[in-house]
């Protein structure tokens, strides 16, 4: 590699993790390891990618704890023999790519490569789509219909009128709505819906 790069390695086997900085010492790379995601989610690194051991629901919990503390790393799982379906899940829940342990030097720097812009940035949009319907999710169903007649431009009166409900409590729907996406403005509402594919 070019230059050192950072790799931020969760994963709760402590022989795996040696294995990883050893498989990498000597590349350029330096390797921050956390035991869990909340060892992580505590002390964020500066930068870097993270490369995640795929135990049940650790993707989508980091995704969701990057949304709520505003952090954004490149997120690259890895398992030993996974399932297709196991892969997908991974990638649908917020995961720029997957490899399968036990891998080769080349075989993870390749990786990196591919998303070493990404760490620069605030991560690809396949991330932002997932941190975003992560927030989404959070909404109450009248939540989002109020979310949905906003991206519409509708008034507070016309999706009041829209959805049988007072103005007054259409405001209250909507001063919800914007804490639980942790959005300021109407407009950043509008946006991570956007980013969550609900409006085209």
């Amino acid at each position: 590699m070019q230059q050192a790069h950072t790799l931020i390695l969760v994963d709760s086997d402590s022989r795996r993790r040696a294995s990883v900085s050893h498989t990498l010492s000597g590349h350029g790379v330096h390797v921050e390891p956390f035991e869990t995601v909340a060892e992580l989610t505590s002390s964020w690194p500066r930068s870097g990618t993270v490369l995640i051991h795929d135990n049940e629901g650790d993707v989508a919990r980091l995704i969701e704890e990057m949304a709520r503390q505003g952090e954004w790393y490149p997120i690259i799982a890895f398992a030993e023999q996974p399932e297709a379906s196991r892969i997908v899940r991974a990638i649908h829940d917020g995961a720029v790519d997957y490899i399968v342990w036990p891998f080769v030097s080349e075989t993870l720097l390749s990786a990196l490569e591919r998303h070493d812009s990404e760490a620069e940035g605030l991560g690809n949009a396949r991330m932002r789509e997932a941190v975003a319907r992560g927030r989404i999710e959070k909404l109450t169903e009248r939540e989002r219909e109020v979310l949905d007649c906003v991206a519409s431009g509708l008034s507070n009166r016309k999706i009041g009128e829209k959805l049988e409900i007072s103005p007054r409590t259409v405001e209250i729907h909507r001063a919800n709505m914007l804490t639980k996406l942790g959005a300021n403005h109407t407009s950043e509402a509008i946006r991570i819906a956007i980013e969550a594919e609900l409006v085209r």
